[in-house]
Parts: C-alpha cells; sequence; structure tokens
C-alpha cells in the first residue's frame, strides 16, 4: 500500500474505532468500547505507518535529485 492509502484507512478505523467506543458508552457495552478502542489504535498505528513511508519516499526523493544534481 501507498502512503495515502495507508492515511486514509488509518482514518477510517480511527472514525470506527471512535463511533464504537460512543455506542459502547451510550449502552454500556464493555466489549464494544473495547472493540472500538482497538479499532482507533489500529487506525493510528496505519496512519503512522502511511507517515513513515510518506517521509522515506521524500528522503529518497531528496537524495535522488542530490546525485542527478551532481551529474
Amino acid at each position: 500500500m501507498g502512503s495515502t492509502t495507508d492515511k486514509m484507512k488509518g482514518a477510517a478505523n480511527e472514525a470506527a474505532g471512535n463511533v464504537k467506543q460512543g455506542v459502547g458508552n451510550e449502552t454500556g457495552d464493555e466489549k464494544l468500547k473495547a472493540e472500538g478502542k482497538t479499532q482507533e489504535l489500529k487506525g493510528e498505528g496505519q496512519k503512522t505507518v502511511g507517515d513513515a513511508k510518506g517521509a522515506m519516499k521524500d528522503a529518497t526523493n531528496t537524495v535522488a535529485d542530490a546525485a542527478n544534481r551532481k551529474l
């Protein structure tokens, strides 16, 4: 997956997790609250992976541009 895809999936998982937690809070469903928290954390992880992939791509492009200027 690309960095943008990871970030988008992460944001979707975070949002869904937050909704589950909210519903769990309102209904007193501890299992749903826990599932929501797990999904939220998964989303945060996916966004972090996307950020890291983006940073690596940027760094690679910077190095390649510098190398091309020296040629």
